[in-house]
């Protein structure tokens, strides 16, 4: 497919109904969550695929922004894989597209879901990650939106639980449908998670 971005593919089983795009974190890459594609589209009726950050940064691996602060990534960097992504989504064949990601790539899931302008996804899958604060980026919070899951560790040391409520609170004040929940761990996904964010996807 036409795009700066690599990325893993995993076909769908039959005719692909969509498409299911993951975004790793912070120093991980297009493998990391390759294995959640299986665990959230078991019977893989949607083609999927896990893009690679384009940056690469210490302490090493793969990124998507320089660190600028929380809830406030670099600019420079933002604009960057924010326009790559969005050309990654707009390259792909289908026209139901769920997008989620853990960490920074949850960010970057939130900025290409949410942001003025963008297509919505058919469904939102955000894991411990926040809703960034950019200069010259803005929400579009009058569109409607897609269902929405978002799940954090209660106790994360990386992106404090906070940013989550914030999501929650603000994403549901303007209509929105959204599925969350806290779970007693720090900055991974738990387990018992994935049949929630399942259920969104196979919606």
């Amino acid at each position: 497919m036409p795009s700066s971005l690599i990325a893993l593919e995993r076909p769908a089983a039959g005719d692909a109904a969509g498409a299911l795009v993951l975004l790793h974190g912070r120093g991980a890459d297009e493998h990391d969550l390759f294995p959640l594609l299986d665990a959230l589209d078991p019977e893989r009726r949607l083609h999927g695929y896990t893009p690679r950050g384009p940056l690469a940064l210490p302490p090493g691996g793969a990124h998507w922004y320089a660190l600028g602060g929380i809830p406030t990534p670099t600019r420079e960097h933002f604009v960057a894989s924010f326009d790559a992504l969005a050309a990654f989504l707009a390259a792909l064949p289908y026209d139901r597209i769920v997008l989620g990601g853990f960490s920074q790539g949850c960010v970057m899931s939130y900025a290409l879901s949410l942001g003025r302008g963008r297509p919505r996804p058919a469904a939102l899958l955000a894991m411990s990650g926040f809703i960034p604060r950019v200069e010259g980026f803005e929400l579009d919070l009058d569109s409607q939106f897609p269902p929405i899951a978002v799940v954090h560790g209660t106790y994360d040391p990386i992106i404090s639980v906070d940013f989550a409520r914030e999501a929650r609170d603000l994403l549901a004040g303007a209509g929105a449908d959204v599925t969350y929940r806290e779970y007693p761990i720090e900055h991974w996904i738990d387990p018992q998670a994935i049949p929630l964010l399942r259920a969104l996807v196979s919606a």
